[in-house]
């Protein structure tokens, strides 16, 4: 493997860095390629993610000590029920115009646990039942509340209500079903790969 690629991670909370993450490391490694993940947003919710996020790019810019340009950078805001293009022209609005060809978009439509349930049978070969996803809602907590449910009914201990579980998720993902599933995340699968593969 050659030099690792930095990235930086922008996200609302625990359960977007720990599914994006091991998401980024599963594609990089299917490229045998190394990456480095710096968190550098991943509490306080979406808008603490973007403003963080602007702060980030005037730090790097002015060239503040160890505020180094990274090779790719991800941003990810659940769309929270908007329209899926209303939640990228949100991010893209602040983006610099020396950061367009590094960033990558994850906007999961409605929450980031859609995407943890977004291949059931994966899921099912992991712990034992498939989760009853059913039709996509847009209702608060409701894929979180699917992704617990599944554990418990599983017998597992949901401490943190099933984001101690992404990396076995994201490992045993089948991500060509789970993306004709999830069209957001096809959309940040797709950029992701072409990105990794052009450093």
């Amino acid at each position: 493997m050659s030099n690792a690629i930095l990235i930086d991670l922008f996200v609302e909370d625990r359960a977007h860095e720990e599914f994006l993450k091991a998401l980024l490391e599963r594609l990089a490694y299917e490229k045998r390629k190394g990456i480095n993940i710096r968190i550098r947003s991943a509490r306080g919710g979406h808008g603490r993610a973007l403003k963080e996020f602007s702060l980030y790019q005037a730090s790097v810019l002015k060239g503040f000590v160890g505020m180094t340009m990274p090779d790719l950078l991800v941003i990810a805001i659940d769309t929270n029920c908007k329209p899926l293009h209303k939640a990228k022209r949100e991010i893209e609005s602040i983006i610099h115009v020396n950061y367009k060809d590094r960033v990558i978009l994850a906007c999961p439509d409605p929450h980031i646990e859609r995407w943890y349930v977004a291949d059931p049978d994966s899921l099912k070969g992991i712990i034992g039942v498939r989760p009853v996803v059913g039709r996509k809602k847009c209702k608060r907590d409701y894929y979180k509340t699917v992704l617990s449910k599944a554990l418990i009914s599983a017998g597992y201990p949901t401490t943190l209500g099933g984001i101690e579980f992404a990396r076995e998720i994201v490992q045993a993902m089948d991500l060509y079903r789970a993306a004709k599933t999830e069209r957001s995340l096809k959309l940040f699968l797709d950029d992701a790969n072409a990105k990794l593969t052009s450093c």
